[in-house]
């Protein structure tokens, strides 16, 4: 991977950590392994980048934790020879990362079945974030993977999620195109910026109104990460529950009130139209009861 940097002044460790969405101490392991090299010289954790800095990585993870495979029970929506759509639990973190190395849904795939070859994201193809619930691709193979990968790039695959967020919102229908990167002052966070950032499109529209609240269905023209979180409270209309970009940072029992809803696509080998949609969890549709008597 060749990447020209766009900034300069700040320790390498940190800008490819941003960039790359990687953690700072899988960024340093990297360095240390001499997997990173900037203008075709070794450099090391303090290396503070240029402007136009050719920055090399080799993303070969060979040295990454050995992933093992555990006896987690896995809501199947779909399963053919290629690919896996699974209905993801709240609380449930997709892939291992530093700190969580197990009880994951990879932990729990690798425990059934063959995927395809990732040293630390096996199977996975998109992510949904821990407190999201709802449906997600897997693949079994590396030619699934790359197809469906490409799909999504293409923006081939059609994800709808539905949320619940603070406020009435009184149009019917809406367009959040603002670009998103990280937050300088928080790397565990994203912001809408225009500074290091990727365009970002959301749409939605409302479902039902309450008295404080608004039912909305959204559907992902891009895929950042934390996008529908991120717009919603951009236009001041956090998800309830989100405990980073909420407006009550107490944590709840259940994560925030956003699920991905339905999901549709072509199969990448066999050709046909796919499209499987799963409803809210339990602790969704009771909270939307008991907003019905405020």
């Amino acid at each position: 991977m060749h990447i020209k940097c766009a900034r300069e002044g700040i320790r390498i460790d940190q800008y490819l950590s941003e960039e790359l969405d990687l953690s700072r101490s899988k960024i340093q392991k990297l360095i240390k392994n001499e997997k990173i090299l900037v203008n075709d010289k070794k450099i090391n954790n303090s290396y503070r980048v240029g402007l136009g800095d050719v920055i090399v990585v080799d993303d070969d993870l060979n040295f990454e934790v050995d992933i093992k495979g555990e006896d987690i029970p896995i809501d199947i929506v779909y399963e053919d020879d290629y690919l896996l759509v699974i209905n993801k639990p709240s609380g449930m973190v997709v892939h291992p990362a530093p700190g969580n190395y197990s009880k994951t849904l990879v932990n729990a795939l690798i425990g059934k079945f063959a995927l395809s070859n990732d040293k630390i994201r096996p199977g996975i193809v998109h992510r949904i974030d821990k407190d999201t619930s709802g449906l997600l691709l897997v693949a079994k193979d590396d030619k699934t993977h790359d197809l469906l990968a490409n799909m999504i790039k293409k923006k081939e695959v059609e994800r709808i999620y539905v949320a619940l967020v603070e406020g009435v919102i009184n149009h019917e229908t809406g367009t959040i195109d603002a670009p998103i990167g990280r937050d300088v002052n928080n790397r565990q966070k994203m912001m809408v910026t225009d500074v290091n950032s990727k365009e970002a499109i959301t749409h939605f529209r409302v479902l039902k109104r309450y008295a404080n609240n608004t039912l909305i269905e959204c559907k992902l023209e891009t895929g950042r990460t934390h996008q529908i979180r991120v717009h919603m409270q951009y236009i001041n209309h956090p998800i309830v529950n989100d405990p980073v970009y909420g407006r009550s940072k107490k944590p709840t029992a259940f994560g925030q009130m956003l699920h991905s809803k339905s999901i549709r696509f072509v199969h990448p080998i066999m050709g046909r139209e796919l499209y499987f949609e799963c409803p809210l969890p339990k602790e969704f549709q009771d909270c939307l009861k008991s907003l019905e008597s405020v």
